[in-house]
């Protein structure tokens, strides 16, 4: 399985979401729809203790729309509201504020504060900016390259009367579970220190078994296809003297999954 570094920047985001925790009201905690039980940050979840919360399933329309309903029901049992949206449509997101602001009604903190204050937080590379630049109307939250890139924190008003804070992406820093760290860096949310070879070659033979029709339609042939050197061969990835060429064939499996041309898949099975 992958190995992956906790970086020094998500360590300082853990700070700034502990040292502003108290100024907000509700906290709208983004996971990936297609992992929403790998997404979802435990060390998240015990920084927030019992701060009100929406839960918000990001890019739901890269998601299996069945196993997704089976998860609103599963996240649900918890007590607070879970909405699926997709930030890169914009589907769901305008029920958020409101969802928020019945969450906060008659908060103890509501009689003294001016408006709503929003925080938006979840591992990065879910979705958190986008999602921001839709609330807000327009492109204000600040990004870059490649997961967790958020560059600093913001306070972004909303039409609403509402205000939200914008932080960097904060990483559980323990990430051990081989599960766990091959459907991240699947769906992009972490990077593998070393090749995408073996994450690509986990992918594929999920998917070649719970999606084989998705699987076969995307590289030829009637049936589906499991192994990566396979899918070298069928997409003419091939190295000088014939041999199949599977780093380019990885990355490929990758790309096709994340921008959803393999069909609405969902890699967390309840």
């Amino acid at each position: 399985m992958p190995r992956f570094a906790y970086p020094g920047h998500m360590a300082a985001a853990r700070r700034a979401l502990q040292e502003h925790l108290s100024l907000v009201d509700v906290v709208l905690e983004v996971l990936d729809a297609r992992v929403p039980a790998s997404s979802r940050n435990p060390d998240l979840a015990r920084l927030l203790g019992n701060k009100d919360r929406v839960l918000v399933l990001n890019k739901e329309d890269l998601a299996d729309p069945d196993l997704t309903a089976v998860w609103l029901g599963i996240l649900r049992r918890e007590g607070w509201p879970v909405l699926a949206v997709s930030a890169a449509t914009g589907a769901g997101v305008a029920s958020l504020p409101e969802a928020c602001a019945q969450l906060a009604a008659g908060r103890p903190a509501r009689r003294w504060r001016k408006s709503l204050r929003l925080m938006v937080a979840g591992m990065p590379n879910v979705g958190k900016s986008r999602l921001i630049n839709v609330l807000v109307g327009r492109r204000v939250a600040r990004t870059g390259k490649g997961p967790g890139v958020t560059r600093g924190r913001q306070w972004l008003r909303l039409a609403e009367g509402m205000e939200l804070l914008d932080l960097p992406g904060v990483l559980y820093p323990g990430l051990k579970n081989p599960g766990v760290l091959w459907r991240l860096a699947a769906v992009g949310i972490i990077e593998p220190e070393e090749n995408e070879i073996e994450v690509a070659e986990h992918l594929l033979r999920r998917l070649g078994t719970w999606y084989p029709a998705y699987v076969a339609a995307r590289y030829g042939g009637a049936d589906s296809v499991t192994d990566l050197a396979e899918v070298a061969r069928r997409r003419g990835f091939l190295l000088p003297g014939g041999a199949p060429d599977l780093r380019r064939a990885a990355v490929s499996v990758l790309r096709d999954f994340r921008e959803g041309k393999l069909g609405r898949c969902t890699l967390d099975r309840p």
